[in-house]
């Protein structure tokens, strides 16, 4: 089977490329990516090294290109990471997580509806059905669970499910749609919490945490995440929803303690700085659904954010090499000295 995987350069993608190439030698996997600012080719190093990887940088918002390289490839499948992502930077800049992330969808989605596909997957979040309660432990998303996105991103997200979704209803198109919670793991571009944290410390660089830290994540290690993808890919059902979660909620300020004592840094470097405007208070996973189809998460957070510090302690010349002046200058920007 031949797969496209867009924004197969990114932290989520990345993960998915370099586990599937390996575990299923006789699938073709063709990356394609923009190369953004969270785009690596470093991180599909090894994947490249396979016969049954390629890759080609294109952006998914280029309707030319898409439809000539659909028409040439014939892909089987498609998985769509393409995505901005971060909460923070579409607050400062809503159009561009239009562009990408409902304009690329449809753009994809217009491909494979002219050139057929056994099947077209989404991968979403869980922040398009906005928040739950902090106080009411026992409430967790399911597929049923009204959309309610509160920031820019979240609501582009919300967007493109619903594309994909009208385009299984009126056009008949084969899809699945995953919504996940918070991934953590290699290869994470660090503005996110946990590689943020990790890379500071290491520094001696003071913490920014948001608010008073209280708001609470579902936390997935990433290699589950693309393993429940693979599940769904293959064995879900068409036109459907699934949840994937971790089972691991834990309140930021917790996640943070956790790696700061790992790496044996003082508590002291925790800055607690203005929470961010729309900050959801917590996220929850119910993952019945995916889990019939055989998903099960292997890592609890406790286990996996250490394996996780591993990986980047023994990846510096990874950091290094996205660690550049641009990143750095949107770190001073958005947090401070």
């Amino acid at each position: 089977m031949k797969f496209l995987v867009t924004g197969g350069a990114g932290f989520i993608g990345s993960n998915f490329v370099n586990l599937m190439s390996r575990e299923h030698p006789e699938d073709d996997y063709l990356v394609y990516d923009a190369l953004t600012y969270c785009g690596n080719l470093f991180s599909i190093e090894a994947a490249l090294g396979r016969k049954n990887v390629s890759f080609l940088r294109g952006d998914i918002s280029d309707e030319a290109a898409v439809d000539a390289l659909f028409g040439r490839e014939r892909f089987d499948y498609v998985v769509n990471f393409a995505a901005e992502t971060h909460v923070d930077r579409s607050i400062k800049d809503p159009k561009a997580f239009l562009r990408s992330n409902v304009e690329g969808t449809l753009t994809l989605l217009e491909a494979a509806r002219k050139h057929g596909l056994k099947r077209f997957h989404q991968v979403s979040t869980d922040e398009v059905y906005g928040m739950l309660p902090l106080e009411d432990k026992d409430l967790a998303f399911t597929e049923e669970s009204p959309l309610a996105p509160s920031s820019p991103y979240s609501a582009s997200k919300a967007a493109a499910d619903l594309y994909v979704l009208a385009y299984h209803r009126t056009y008949g198109l084969n899809v699945t749609i995953s919504r996940c919670s918070n991934n953590y793991g290699p290869y994470q571009f660090p503005e996110k919490l946990i590689p943020l944290v990790l890379t500071r410390a290491l520094k001696d660089e003071r913490i920014p945490v948001y608010g008073n830290g209280k708001n609470v994540r579902d936390w997935l290690y990433v290699e589950d995440h693309c393993r429940a993808i693979d599940l769904i890919v293959r064995k879900g059902d068409d036109g459907e929803i699934y949840n994937v979660g971790g089972h691991g909620e834990k309140e930021n300020i917790e996640v943070v303690k956790l790696i700061l004592e790992t790496l044996g840094k003082p508590l002291s470097l925790i800055a607690y700085v203005k929470d961010r405007p729309g900050h959801d208070l917590r996220y929850a996973i119910n993952p019945t659904k995916v889990s019939s189809l055989g998903f099960a998460p292997t890592h609890r957070p406790e286990e996996g954010i250490k394996k996780t510090i591993e990986w980047y302690l023994s990846h510096r010349d990874w950091l290094r090499k996205v660690e550049d002046g641009s990143y750095l200058a949107y770190v001073k920007e958005q947090y401070g000295e």
